[in-house]
């Protein structure tokens, strides 16, 4: 009779622990207060670069690493059940700061680029994580810890890293050693996680064991997750039902990898066979790899506007701002009361018009401070629509199926980001100046504008000439019921 409090206890307890040391990883991954002002470090006294060789040479190093490691990273996790990769990350961050504190040259800077590609590239290990240890009932609580946890740690970093620059005048590089304190408190958070039991996709036999799919299917809800759009009484999905059964002897006849990847090529296209989730899919591939590029190069832009060896920097602050703005927005989606299916692609096109003429300011205006507007109108917009679209792509898909639908979506939006850092930025290609980069950026959210716009005024007028046809067939349906007979 003493046996059964001990087992709940520890049910309803097993879940905190590792909660707990991957907040903490994640905070402390998060908390770096000198990558607001990784541009300014890089062209100054420290580092002596170019502005020309930062944005044309360096930078691009990044997008290209990412998309090389982020297939065989994405298999490669799953595969050894997250834990292993996450040590990985922190061992690749640790390298990137010590790199970017000692090393001096174009070369030893593309290498540090290097590394944060692998740092970005196995990010998937950490909120994957969570599935593997957490039992379904905790999930979405404890993703909501997690991404709560690393909002709140990028606020501080950034707050911290303007106040340290602005009020203490501290060095770029001390800012920077102390990001690299922060990463090594990190990596040491990550040796003391739970190695996991079982994955999503190389070891499904163990997670059966588990729970029902049905329940561990609920997906979470991506980088800003909604408030108050799930309830119990949902109806689940057709996704949410367990797989489709393999035919006898699948499993001795071919090898694991090759069944792994054959079903993974099977569940996206289904996935994709839904005209819905097509559209909200291709949106955010598009608006993401805009977005990425943009984030990516916009203290280029700022130090153009206002350079750092003359003016005074606030990037600390816009990005904290913005950080503040985004989760804002986000929070907001769970508020908003909207037939998504019918105004979905019209507000894809409103708010990503919105986001071309910030761009299009940004551009044309040699205002540090329009600047700075431009940017914060810009993240809050986009990250309100990718919440959405995260949203809708989830709530219609198992576990499995998000992860990999959101990793291909990232995948797709990597190849495109790829494609603009060839043509516009890489000295290969036109080697375009930072100023006339924006206008590109701005014209190519445009053009996404234009897409969803078009797209929404052929769904919304589709939909009523629908709605008027019914009507009409249900007006005459009456009329002759109402008709009088021959007999009469």
């Amino acid at each position: 009779e003493g046996s059964s409090p001990p087992l709940h206890e520890a049910s309803s307890s097993s879940w905190i622990y590792p909660t707990v040391i991957l907040c903490a990883n994640g905070f402390f991954a998060t908390m770096r207060p000198s990558e607001a002002f990784l541009t300014p470090y890089l062209t100054g006294p420290d580092k002596n670069l170019t502005i020309e060789e930062v944005t044309n040479k360096i930078f691009p190093v990044w997008t290209y690493s990412y998309l090389v490691l982020l297939f065989p990273v994405f298999l490669i996790t799953d595969y050894v059940r997250y834990k292993p990769v996450i040590i990985l990350q922190g061992i690749s961050f640790l390298t990137t700061w010590l790199l970017l504190l000692f090393a001096r040259g174009v070369v030893p800077m593309q290498l540090m680029e290097f590394c944060y590609g692998l740092v970005t590239a196995t990010e998937v290990a950490y909120y994957a994580y969570i599935y593997s240890v957490v039992s379904t009932e905790h999930y979405q609580r404890v993703t909501g810890y997690c991404r709560s946890i690393t909002l709140v740690a990028a606020t501080v970093a950034a707050v911290l890293g303007q106040l340290l620059v602005s009020l203490a005048h501290v060095s770029y590089f001390y800012l920077n050693a102390i990001t690299l304190a922060s990463l090594a408190l990190a990596f040491a958070c990550s040796l003391f996680l739970p190695m996991p039991q079982k994955s999503m996709f190389f070891h499904r036999k163990e997670a059966a064991d588990n729970g029902p799919a049905p329940h561990r299917a609920r997906a979470t809800l991506g980088p800003q997750e909604p408030r108050g759009h799930r309830e119990d009484t949902e109806p689940p999905s057709e996704d949410t039902t367990p797989r489709h059964e393999q035919p006898p002897g699948w499993s001795q006849s071919r090898p694991r990898a090759l069944r792994v990847l054959v079903q993974l090529s099977k569940d996206l296209r289904e996935c994709y066979s839904s005209r819905k989730l097509l559209y909200w899919s291709l949106w955010w591939a598009l608006a993401t790899a805009g977005f990425n590029q943009v984030v990516n190069y916009i203290q280029v832009l700022w130090d153009f506007r206002a350079p750092s060896h003359s003016a005074a920097v606030y990037n600390g602050a816009v990005e904290a701002i913005a950080t503040f703005l985004g989760s804002a927005t986000s929070m907001a989606v769970g508020y908003i009361k909207l037939n998504w299916d019918f105004s979905g692609e019209l507000v894809l096109g409103i708010f990503s018009a919105m986001d071309a003429g910030s761009l299009f300011l940004m551009h044309f205006t040699t205002n540090i401070w329009a600047c700075y507007a431009g940017y914060l109108v810009f993240k809050a917009c986009y990250m309100f629509l990718i919440t959405i679209a995260t949203f809708q792509i989830a709530v219609n898909l198992s576990m499995e199926r998000y992860a990999l639908m959101f990793g291909f979506n990232n995948f797709v939006a990597l190849v495109i980001q790829t494609i603009l850092t060839v043509v516009v930025v890489d000295s290969i290609g036109l080697g375009l100046d930072i100023s006339t980069q924006f206008l590109i950026y701005g014209s190519y959210f445009t053009v996404i504008a234009g897409i969803f716009l078009i797209r929404s005024i052929y769904t919304i007028t589709s939909t009523k000439r629908r709605t008027t046809s019914v009507a009409g067939k249900n007006c005459l349906q009456a009329t002759v019921q109402k008709a009088p007979s021959p007999q009469q």
